[in-house]
């Protein structure tokens, strides 16, 4: 298990708890300068954080008071994981061969032990054809590789990924993610991924943590984050489109802009009449040609098409709200549905989930909170 805290108020904020347990991907995601990096290279011993705690497998990599007291500071080299940079970081005068060998120079391992065991991670990444070729004989795909194995080499006890994908073309990222998949397996330990891509979170991904501002917003599974954000400012992060605005009051929620109420379950974690911020996921959608007691007149403003997937814009009658709707290019057929037409949309009040309003610039949306409402 890889556990981290750390906080710091200069130069850069930082204020990150998290944990990583053996075999699981945890991703980082967040805006560019939100400290992603930053949390990997702490982790590494490349940074010093003002105080926290960094543990990996009960081994204490790093512990300090607030008053900036190290209490223990293990070295980059004495801390047991692996680093993968975004820019492959290969030594161009040596060979794949050999740079995957450099982390075990000071092993004990003689020439032929370090040279097997090279070898062989080369092997599994699919690369031993390529060990006598130099960096700029290889691809960006095969010199990632490369560097993955050697971010191997040493056996860590934590692997560290620093948005290892985003300069890689599609097919050879699709590659690397079933490598990295069988690797989780066969490796069985902590792994740390910083990505700006949602989607490869969502895919490879565990559990994601948001992080803004050096602040770590909300770690929850993919698919609690997507559905139901801590607050107004995850969302936003996380591009979930259809939010909106309105007060919540005893189980009823107002539409900001719109006459329609909802009856929404109340936990008694919102204050009565208060202003929030709502999301809806695209299950709790539907449309239809003819009007029902609970549904909404709209419009269409906007249709397109991604393969069999269409993605509708409708804009609520007599308000200046709009809403995607994600349906099968056979449904949106069916409907016979034009820009322009009107429609009639149902929005399933028992999968609105409400959360806390907070402005960017406010410092109360950095608070811990209990699980979202």
């Amino acid at each position: 298990m890889l556990k981290v805290k750390i906080s710091q108020a200069l130069p850069s904020p930082l204020q990150i708890s998290l944990e990583c347990a053996p075999g699981e991907l945890h991703a980082l995601v967040g805006p560019s300068g939100s400290g992603k990096t930053t949390v990997l290279r702490t982790i590494a011993g490349l940074n010093k954080p003002a105080s926290g705690k960094i543990e990996c497998y009960d081994e204490t990599w790093f512990e300090a008071d607030g008053l900036g007291n190290k209490v223990q500071q293990l070295s980059p080299a004495e801390r047991s994981c692996g680093f993968l940079f975004q820019q492959y970081a290969l030594f161009p005068h040596l060979s794949a061969l050999d740079n995957v060998s450099i982390p075990l120079q000071n092993s004990g391992l003689n020439k032929t032990q370090r040279k097997e065991i090279s070898l062989d991670l080369l092997d599994r990444m699919g690369i031993a054809s390529l060990a006598d070729r130099m960096p700029h004989q290889l691809s960006g795909g095969q010199q990632q590789r490369v560097a993955l194995a050697r971010a191997l080499a040493r056996q860590p006890k934590a692997l560290l990924l620093d948005e290892p994908f985003s300069a890689i073309d599609a097919p050879t990222r699709q590659g690397l993610y079933k490598t990295l998949a069988e690797l989780r397996t066969d490796l069985n330990i902590p792994i740390l991924l910083v990505t700006h891509d949602l989607r490869e979170a969502d895919l490879l991904a565990d559990r994601i943590t948001v992080i803004d501002q050096g602040i770590s917003l909300q770690t929850a599974a993919p698919q609690t984050l997507f559905q139901k954000p801590r607050n107004s400012r995850v969302a936003e992060l996380v591009g979930i489109s259809n939010m909106f605005h309105g007060v919540f009051d005893a189980g009823k929620l107002s539409w900001d802009g719109c006459e329609q109420v909802f009856n929404v379950a109340d936990k008694g974690k919102i204050p009565p009449k208060a202003r929030v911020a709502w999301v809806i996921p695209q299950s709790g959608l539907s449309v239809h040609n003819a009007p029902s007691s609970a549904s909404v007149p709209a419009i269409v403003e906007k249709m397109s098409s991604l393969g069999q997937i269409a993605v509708i814009q409708l804009r609520i009658q007599d308000s200046e709200n709009t809403i995607e709707w994600e349906a099968s290019s056979a449904e949106v057929k069916r409907l016979q549905m034009e820009v322009g037409y009107l429609m009639y949309l149902e929005l399933d009040g028992n999968q609105i989930h409400i959360m806390p309003l907070r402005p960017i610039n406010d410092p109360r949306r950095f608070q811990e909170s209990t699980s979202p409402n």
